[in-house]
């Protein structure tokens, strides 16, 4: 009988559409869709040229199905010189990179919304202004020099562990969100600084410290500049600068595996073209982001929205 009920319920709902809320939900549904595949295309046509026949690929004769589908492109690239070592910094900064961002913005965020901090106006104000007042790439660069940072596994992590956007971000949050009666309580029971941050506030600061490492992560993971500017030691390339620079010889690295230099064997549908070597780089850029992005996806959302408005 319940079953009867509910369907005889979304019967009647149904029925109290008008004509022109039905039409419009179906263009509405039908905009959305054509909005999602625009969104995926791009993605699916870049991956799609990148396990077809090269020589297809190259003519522009994929467009929706693989054709010819094997998978040599990516174990050529994985056989460039020093990939391998490349991949492991650029893993090794962004999960050292995120975590120190995050730890160290959520802390001054949270610092920041301490009443009885000593100068906690200026201070939070000064960090505002480097959001607005940059030095420059020259005293950067001498900065650095002088601080030893420079090919230095660490010119990849100190310079993002704080961020003055980050830290609005935090402070905004723990305003809008986490009541003072907490921390109130706390401090009644002997509670200091450390232990009110680790122990109460960073529990309920997932939403945003979440949204945090999706930022640092993303920009840790695709930073490849502080290397061409900071760094001379091929042992401490990333991923991204190995790739970007292969990506700008796509041309001279396309004859160079398929003249044999790289031990690949030559097969006439897998032969190396130009387009396929940017088209595999690319992928194997974005597909790490792809697969960590909708474990944060629902923490993203809400740590955006709910300090976005106050009040």
């Amino acid at each position: 009988m319940a079953a009867i009920s509910k369907k005889n319920k979304a019967y009647s709902v149904k029925d109290t559409l008008s004509i022109g809320e039905r039409v419009f939900n179906f263009f509405n549904i039908l905009f959305f869709f054509l909005f999602m595949f625009l969104c995926a295309y791009p993605f699916y046509y870049i991956f799609i040229n990148t396990i077809s026949d090269n020589q297809l690929s190259a003519m522009g004769e994929v467009l929706f199905i693989p054709k010819d589908i094997h998978f040599q492109n990516y174990k050529q690239i994985l056989e460039i010189p020093n990939i391998t070592n490349a991949f492991i910094i650029s893993v090794a900064r962004t999960v050292i990179g995120t975590t120190l961002t995050v730890l160290c913005s959520g802390f001054l965020g949270f610092m920041m919304t301490q009443q009885k901090m000593t100068g906690r106006k200026f201070v939070y104000r000064f960090i505002i202004s480097t959001m607005y007042v940059s030095a420059g790439t020259i005293p950067v660069y001498m900065l650095f020099n002088y601080l030893g940072l420079l090919d230095n596994f660490l010119v990849y992590v100190i310079p993002g562990m704080v961020s003055a956007y980050n830290i609005v971000l935090v402070k905004t949050y723990i305003e809008s969100s986490i009541p003072s009666s907490l921390q109130e309580s706390a401090e009644m029971d002997g509670a200091g600084i450390i232990t009110m941050f680790f122990k109460i506030a960073l529990p309920l600061m997932v939403p945003i410290l979440a949204t945090l490492a999706i930022f640092s992560a993303v920009g840790q993971w695709n930073s490849f500049m502080d290397t061409v500017i900071y760094v001379t030691r091929e042992d401490l390339h990333t991923l991204q600068y190995v790739l970007y620079r292969y990506l700008t010889q796509s041309t001279a690295l396309a004859n160079e595996i398929n003249s044999g230099n790289i031990s690949i064997d030559e097969v006439a549908a897998t032969a190396q073209t130009a387009q396929s070597v940017k088209l595999t780089v690319t992928m194997m850029v974005v597909l790490p982001i792809f697969a960590i992005y909708p474990f944060f996806q629902r923490f993203f959302v809400k740590g955006i929205t709910i300090g976005a408005v106050k009040g």
